[in-house]
């Protein structure tokens, strides 16, 4: 007699911020770290973020020794991967190439995890970036070029956004695309688009966050989408990837409606969940889903 295979669902921790549920206590918040090479400087200070992001990183020191010291500070106190982030340039760009040696370094003698987040990285960052081996390139997919000019203050389009996950693919670099439901001042505009693009191209995870509301922020008071347009957008991109691990970022307003949230991505059927809210553990299990704890990033697993 043939056995059902086995549903799981992964629930991850990362460590960048204090977390404890009653159904989840991670054993370690320092095995997964996020670094800004630029600290809290960012040249667009987008309108949802405005560095805020930036200020829950660990900013890298300006002193002898770079991002490789730092990282295997790290490792010898525990830490088995890391997020390299940092505000963008005014093209759009995280500024990772001056980087790239004390990347390969971190990957080849420390041995650990890297996650990179990118912006609208050029050729030569993708073939530094192939050269590292990073295990995964994250960048937020904007489908809207009104988004992009007056939430992101950047001078690009939609086809930039698509030239850059042409070029994680045509690197073979591991792509994990963002998609921020409600970006754009809280209404679903270039959300789908964003999801048809992503669907063109080789990724490795798609992750999908939904608009917090941060205080100091010209968005602090905007109401992101609703329970019901978050719900279908889960659905439709479960149904567009069929065979994409799909994740619920770490990224999504607090309160009641956090577990309404979460409770949508299990129903849809996404495979995992940064920060699951109280009792989605439990909900999971109930819809007979075997749970799976990791203490570090989406869609990384030791």
């Amino acid at each position: 007699m043939l056995r059902e295979p086995v549903r799981e669902i992964h629930f991850h921790a990362p460590g960048l911020r204090r977390y404890e549920t009653s159904e989840y206590r991670p054993d370690e918040t320092t095995r997964f770290v996020a670094i800004s090479v630029t600290g809290t400087a960012c040249a667009l200070a987008c309108d949802h973020c405005r560095m805020k992001v930036l200020q829950g990183m660990l900013p890298l020191p300006r002193r002898d020794g770079g991002l490789f010291d730092l990282c295997a500070e790290l490792a010898a106190r525990g830490a088995r991967g890391v997020l390299v982030s940092g505000g963008c340039d005014r093209h759009g760009r995280v500024p990772l190439r001056p980087h790239l040696a004390d990347l390969k370094r971190v990957r080849r003698e420390l041995g650990l995890v890297v996650r990179v987040h990118t912006g609208l990285l050029d050729e030569e960052t993708a073939a530094g970036l192939a050269e590292v081996g990073v295990d995964g390139a994250m960048i937020d997919v904007i489908g809207a070029d009104e988004t992009i000019r007056e939430v992101y203050h950047l001078d690009a389009t939609v086809a930039d956004y698509e030239s850059a996950l042409a070029l994680l693919e045509r690197y073979h670099i591991p792509a994990v695309p963002h998609i921020v439901l409600g970006l754009h001042y809280g209404r679903m505009l270039g959300e789908h688009t964003a999801l048809e693009m992503v669907a063109r191209h080789r990724l490795s995870l798609l992750v999908l966050v939904v608009l917090t509301p941060l205080y100091g922020t010209p968005m602090a008071d905007v109401s992101p989408p609703s329970p019901e347009e978050i719900g279908a957008f889960f659905r439709h991109a479960r149904a567009r990837l069929p065979t994409v691990p799909i994740v619920l970022g770490c990224a999504r307003p607090l309160g009641p409606v956090k577990a309404v949230i979460d409770r949508l991505a299990v129903d849809a059927g996404l495979d995992g969940i940064a920060y699951p809210a109280e009792g989605i553990v439990e909900y999971a299990r109930g819809r007979g889903l075997v749970p799976r704890f990791h203490d570090s990033c989406c869609g990384v697993t030791w």
